[in-house]
């Protein structure tokens, strides 16, 4: 079954073409850093994450680019609240949104650009757009105008409703009220640039089309990359916006296909730190593996609306423990891997190819473990059934994202490193005591361990423990 995906702007699933075969250039909107990373942050790059690991199963060449937003009102204001530079705020967010990726087992990038240094590219972009007088001064910034763009709208099909001219910036001066700011003049307290038209820094669409033409876009298409993606909100006024900029900038269209995943609510309640439900990342880890949060966030489709609630975050992490139940009992034949079960592998990539249809792949996971469990009862000692287990599990690793943690690691989340140390002695007692043929000081260390709620298993590549 060929990829398909669903485009946002002609609200349907289409088959994916790349422009260049076996080859996808994909830009996906990344954080603006002045803040930890919260379960939005994380719905979206599990979400592209997802399309990163179907394209590759495909055998796509994929060119995955997502950008820092390092320079903006926010962490200006920041900058003002902690006394601390630019560079201080941006690089200390930037690493734990990296730390928070990596946690969710988020593939690398392969470009991760910065706003500050892309400066030059965005200059060269709004002297473009002055000189064919689609882009104007006024008192406090730089403006593109709206009206020059016959295209305009055409994204989000919102360019006629009253609530977009409310999200962008007030000024009389301005030609029309969808105008919006390419370079903001420098005010008091501002963090300010030199460009041809004036000290100030750049508006935040200006940047990601900017970094798209110097980093990603084919010069002879007529598209520059092959998808734009970003969460639900960016569709307008932010995507519109760039399309606009690159359009008239280049006579290219910026995206083949656009992607845009759904929102997370917390209690029915749409993330928002002006409702003050902002669900933070860090806070999250702290209880649960990055691994049961990317699990559960996956749970639904990726353009569904998710409500976050504590609940169904245990009730999915029952889901999961399951395939690691699996995992431990071909637990010593992790090298041993054979080829993955055809039909397995092709149902799972079928239901991917359907717009990452995750419900259906994790319902096959399902099946598959039953069916694995049901067979190992009824032969234990079935080493080849063990080694396609190994493999199954190794693909569902490498195009999921999960179940790519050690079987017994994964029932330690949560034991501090002290309590780690002092199971690992016991062990350690246990198993000399055993060489000694001392069973009775065993058995006492077996217990004491029972007490303290662990599980101990030997096998041949030593003694393994979980938490019960």
């Amino acid at each position: 079954m060929l990829l398909h995906i669903y485009d946002s702007v002609k609200k349907e699933k289409v088959e994916f073409n790349s422009i260049v075969p076996n080859v996808a250039k994909i830009y996906v909107c990344g954080p603006t850093v002045y803040d930890d990373s919260h379960l939005g942050h994380a719905r979206s790059a599990i979400a592209f994450d997802l399309l990163h690991r179907v394209l590759k199963a495909n055998n796509y060449e994929v060119i995955m680019t997502k950008n820092f937003t390092d320079i903006d009102d926010k962490i200006i204001k920041k900058m003002n609240e902690s006394d601390k530079s630019l560079e201080e705020i941006t690089t200390t967010y930037i690493n734990t949104y990296k730390a928070d990726m990596k946690a969710l087992n988020i593939l690398d990038n392969t470009i991760e650009p910065k706003a500050t240094e892309n400066l030059e590219s965005m200059k060269e972009m709004i002297s473009n757009l002055i000189s064919k007088d689609i882009a104007y001064k006024t008192s406090d910034s730089v403006y593109f105008d709206t009206s020059k763009d016959n295209s305009y709208g055409s994204l989000s099909h919102k360019s006629s409703d009253e609530n977009s001219i409310a999200r962008v910036e007030g000024n009389i001066e301005k030609r029309n009220p969808s105008d919006f700011a390419l370079w903001k003049f420098a005010k008091a307290n501002d963090v300010s640039f030199e460009a041809p038209f004036g000290l100030g820094r750049p508006g935040w669409h200006i940047e990601c089309s900017a970094m798209i033409e110097k980093h990603l876009a084919y010069k002879d298409s007529e598209f520059q990359i092959d998808i734009h993606g970003g969460g639900a909100d960016l569709l307008f006024p932010h995507h519109e916006n760039e399309a606009a900029q690159t359009r008239c900038s280049s006579g290219q269209n910026l995206a083949k296909y656009w992607m845009h995943n759904g929102f997370v609510n917390i209690d029915g309640e749409k993330m928002s730190k002006s409702l003050g439900n902002s669900f933070f990342l860090k806070d999250v880890l702290k209880s649960y593996s990055g691994e049961v949060i990317r699990f559960y966030l996956m749970s639904a489709h990726y353009r569904a609306n998710f409500n976050f609630n504590e609940e169904d975050l245990i009730a999915s992490k029952k889901r999961l423990d399951k395939l690691y139940r699996v995992k431990k009992r071909v637990y010593a034949l992790e090298s041993e891997i054979s080829n993955v079960n055809k039909k397995f592998k092709d149902d799972i990539l079928n239901a991917l190819n359907d717009d990452m249809n995750t419900s259906i792949a994790l319902s096959i996971i399902d099946e598959m473990i039953g069916n694995a469990n049901d067979k190992l009862d009824a032969n234990p000692k079935d080493k080849n059934l063990k080694k396609e287990l190994v493999s199954n599990i190794l693909f569902i690793n490498n195009i999921l994202g999960i179940g790519f943690n050690d079987a017994y690691e994964y029932f330690q989340f949560g034991i501090d490193e002290q309590t780690k140390s002092k199971i690992e002695e016991l062990i350690t007692k246990r198993n000399e005591a055993k060489k000694e043929k001392n069973f009775e000081v065993a058995d006492a260390v077996r217990n004491e361990l029972s007490v303290l709620g662990i599980s101990l298993m030997d096998t041949i590549n030593g003694t393994v423990w979980e938490k019960l």
